[in-house]
């Protein structure tokens, strides 16, 4: 049995098998509609969540299987103060693989330790989002038809941001691929991720300027400033505006340039922006889907 916990759980292969088989769901997708016949996903998700939560459901009723679970800590028996281990061993006996969203970082890694059945790590607090990163790079796959020798802008929230955390580690393993950071001082990616980039020796800068940025970038990942990650209201509110993507701010961009964001957006990118072609924020929704029946599958070892 094998749980996701981490993005770096997953070899470089069996991200690329993963990928594959999303691709071939999209082609074929008759092909996959009673894989998971008499399965059961359940969702644990002790932290709101729009996307994530209803694409793994969507997924697993695309693959034929069935979903059950709750979409808050207080619907729960969490509320009662049960742990997370004993929540897990409970639901266990009524599914076949969980999907957890759980506010403090660590939490799906305790559960896996002790659940009788696959966790799946769907975001624990601002460390890590595998499944984000998964959906990211069949984005990235689709848009570009590679991973190497791509520069990445990251902006915005880089020191709570879990998404973007998980995917500077996936994307970090290829060939080529050079990371530039845009953020104000407050909100810089966290300095174990810089440690681990100079370690292996793989090419960052850091900066304020968006606008400084754009010329370069392959791939632009926005990210909202996430007021649940903030102790202190006034400090969210000075810095909730600091990026703001706009058509003007694109006019020195690649005309090639891939615009993602996990969302949910606030207003960091105007809706002006919706309808430029290199924007694929919402690809990346319907990408997510696909590649949770991809990763389900594998973790389910359906064949």
């Amino acid at each position: 049995m094998r749980s996701l916990i981490d993005i770096i759980d997953l070899t470089v292969e069996e991200i690329d098998e993963l990928i594959a088989t999303a691709n071939d769901i999209i082609a074929n997708p008759d092909k996959y509609a009673e894989k998971c016949k008499r399965k059961k996903l359940a969702t644990l998700f002790f932290e709101p969540s729009t996307r994530t939560r209803l694409s793994f459901e969507a997924a697993m009723l695309e693959l034929g299987g069935s979903v059950l679970g709750f979409s808050a800590a207080n619907n729960s028996s969490a509320a009662k103060g049960e742990s997370v281990s004993d929540t897990v061993r409970t639901v266990g006996c009524y599914a076949d693989i969980i999907a957890m969203r759980h506010p403090k970082e660590g939490a799906p890694m305790i559960a896996s330790m002790r659940s009788p059945v696959p966790i799946i790590n769907a975001g624990d607090g601002g460390h890590n989002h595998p499944t984000q990163t998964l959906a990211d790079l069949l984005t990235i796959q689709r848009e570009k038809g590679r991973f190497d020798h791509l520069t990445v802008g990251l902006c915005g929230d880089l020191k709570f941001g879990r998404t973007v955390h998980s995917l500077i580690h996936a994307l970090s393993r290829y060939e080529g691929v050079q990371f530039v950071m845009i953020s104000p001082d407050e909100l810089k990616v966290p300095e174990y991720i810089i440690q681990e980039l100079e370690k292996e020796g793989i090419p960052y800068t850091e900066t304020r300027s968006l606008e400084e940025a754009m010329p370069t970038l392959d791939i632009l990942y926005m990210t909202r400033v996430q007021r649940e990650r903030f102790f202190n209201e006034a400090d969210y509110i000075r810095l909730k505006d600091s990026y703001i993507l706009t058509p003007d701010k694109l006019e020195t961009a690649k005309k090639e340039l891939s615009i993602l964001h996990p969302l949910p957006r606030v207003n960091e990118i105007s809706v002006a922006v919706d309808d430029d072609p290199r924007a694929c924020y919402f690809k990346q929704v319907m990408n997510g889907k696909y590649i949770r029946m991809a990763l389900i599958l594998k973790l389910l070892e359906v064949a």
